[in-house]
């Protein structure tokens, strides 16, 4: 017998937002593994989920994804976090690796879980809910209505994928906008009238929701979401 893998999807930061199958398999689950982009990093994945079960009993396990510029250090990193979890699994624990949002909306799990499942574990995937559904919750704005489109892009390592998305949808989710704030905003300027609206940090001491503003600094948990003003009358 051997572990099983959970890739375990917690939400975007309130612990009330944890589904209540997520809660059931981390309670069932040996290890709880959560990744780092340096050792010793707080995790927030686990603050989510300390808020929401006891798990006081599990074995907790850092797995360190590392963001060096060297392509050649990260992928050794990847190497190391994806044995890590093999040997872990090799001793029948089963283990559920938590990830914020939605473990298939720019996870590093996924592409984790396809080499573990090529190793002979058993692997599963729980949905939960993705940051930018909760950011338009909270800003109190639809996502998309009747038959609008919605794009969502990545602004990471200077990405401008944003733009094209912009010129081609009625409504587009920006992630991992906080390195690409003045871009963004110069790009909506270029439209001549949009709705903006920034994310930043939900549910942490410095929680900003409201309007872009480019000499603003926000957190690395930053959402953009744009929505294009029609013509009156559409």
């Amino acid at each position: 017998m051997k572990g099983k893998l959970y890739g375990v999807s917690v939400g975007p930061g309130d612990p009330e937002l944890l589904t209540i199958k997520a809660k059931r398999i981390i309670g069932g689950c040996d290890t709880i593994a959560y990744p780092a982009r340096v050792p010793g990093e707080r995790s927030m994945a686990l603050d989510i989920v300390k808020g929401a079960a006891d798990i006081s009993d599990k074995r907790i396990m850092e797995i360190v994804f590392g963001m060096s510029s060297d392509k050649a250090a990260r992928s050794s990193d990847y190497d190391a976090a994806v044995a890590k979890l093999a040997a872990t699994l090799e001793e029948e624990d089963d283990v559920c690796m938590i990830t914020l949002g939605d473990a298939t909306v720019y996870s590093t799990f996924m592409r984790v879980c396809k080499d573990v499942e090529s190793r002979g574990f058993e692997m599963e995937v729980i949905p939960g809910v993705p940051s930018f559904c909760d950011g338009a919750a909270k800003a109190k704005i639809p996502l998309v209505t009747g038959t609008e489109g919605l794009a969502v892009v990545s602004a990471s390592e200077g990405s401008d994928l944003f733009c094209t998305a912009i010129d081609n949808f009625d409504n587009v989710v920006i992630m991992k906008a906080y390195g690409s704030m003045e871009r963004i905003s110069d790009k909506v300027e270029s439209l001549g009238g949009a709705d903006v609206y920034v994310i930043s940090n939900a549910g942490l001491d410095d929680q900003y929701i409201g309007p872009l503003d480019k000499n603003r600094r926000y957190g690395y948990f930053t959402t953009v979401i744009v929505k294009k003003q029609k013509e009156a009358g559409r």
